[in-house]
């Protein structure tokens, strides 16, 4: 039996959410499961050890149309790229009825998703539970997790000389959006929080190479804390899950780190500034930090400037303690 899950979100943050539930049908089949995602999801560099993922096919759309799976003359190439594998049984994880067509011209008998043209306000997590619970009478828990290969973790260890003795800890300045990125003052009274009381650490800097992310990371490499600090955006995301896994703890922006470390069973404290707080606090390896003054965080919370370093600190010693 073949079978395809549809994911079509974009984002690594996306990704690692909905893989608990097409792991769930993977071993409601007993086979692995094919999956249809967007490129941006970065699938391939921490799906390659999951043995319930068989092949990984690219959904090529991008936001300005000019992808290869884009428009009518896109569809029929997706229409034909899928016939390719045969698939007996498609999930598709959204209300379109584009996909649905596409996935029944390519010949697929059985078709399973989610209720047509519901897309307006759907709750990313709770219409994945439902749907595997109408379809398949699965309950399942909103709970990632990634497999890294134990080599690979050790390797990091010894390339990057990470000391078990100090508390090593991971700093996701890097964020998708402006609203999103923490000011380099913030992570720094954490860091001077955390100097006052441990003697013994280092931080991983984590961030894309987007301008305004680099500043972040030069201001924090300009500071006291230069020498306690490695950096980690030469590496792509493959080589650098394995020295995430080597730290105590992570303190990232709402981000794909934030998503990753959680998933790779690191206590990762998000701070939330501009999204709704679900993608913050779904894993219970997730630690939210919200802005002062507000009593949730959702789309135009505008909140990155009223991140609470202390707060940061107190939640950081409850997680160590």
């Amino acid at each position: 039996m073949k079978i395809l899950a549809v994911q079509n979100r974009k984002g690594i943050g996306d990704m690692v959410i909905f893989l608990p539930f097409i792991e769930a049908i993977s071993k409601k089949f007993a086979t692995p499961v094919s999956i249809l995602v967007k490129e941006n999801s970065k699938a391939k560099y921490f799906l390659s050890n999951n043995k319930k993922i068989d092949k990984i096919i690219i959904l090529d759309r991008d936001n300005d149309k000019n992808g290869r799976h884009d428009g009518i003359s896109g569809s029929i190439r997706l229409i034909n790229d899928l016939k390719k594998h045969n698939f007996d049984k498609v999930f598709i994880f959204n209300s379109s009825l584009r996909f649905n067509l596409i996935t029944k011209l390519a010949g697929i008998k059985e078709i399973f998703q989610y209720p047509l043209y519901e897309k307006k306000n759907q709750h990313v997590i709770q219409a994945a539970k439902n749907f595997l619970k109408n379809k398949l009478d699965l309950n399942i828990e909103s709970n990632p997790k990634i497999e890294l290969d134990q080599q690979e973790v050790e390797n990091s260890i010894k390339n990057f000389n990470i000391k078990k003795d100090q508390i090593n800890i991971l700093l996701g300045i890097g964020g998708s959006g402006p609203t999103k990125r923490i000011p380099s003052k913030i992570f720094l009274q954490f860091m001077n929080l955390v100097a006052e009381k441990k003697n013994n650490c280092r931080f991983f800097l984590a961030t894309g190479k987007n301008n305004e992310e680099q500043k972040i990371l030069n201001e924090i490499l300009q500071s006291k804390f230069n020498k306690q600090c490695t950096t980690l955006d030469d590496l792509n995301l493959k080589n650098t899950l394995p020295i995430i896994k080597n730290c105590s703890i992570s303190i990232c922006n709402d981000s794909s780190f934030s998503h990753l470390s959680a998933a790779i069973g690191i206590p990762t404290i998000v701070l939330m500034s501009d999204t709704p707080l679900l993608y913050g606090n779904y894993s219970p390896k997730m630690f939210p930090i919200i802005p002062d003054g507000e009593e949730t965080v959702t789309h135009n919370t505008l909140g990155k400037d009223k991140i609470n370093p202390k707060k940061i600190f107190e939640q950081f010693n409850i997680i160590l303690s």
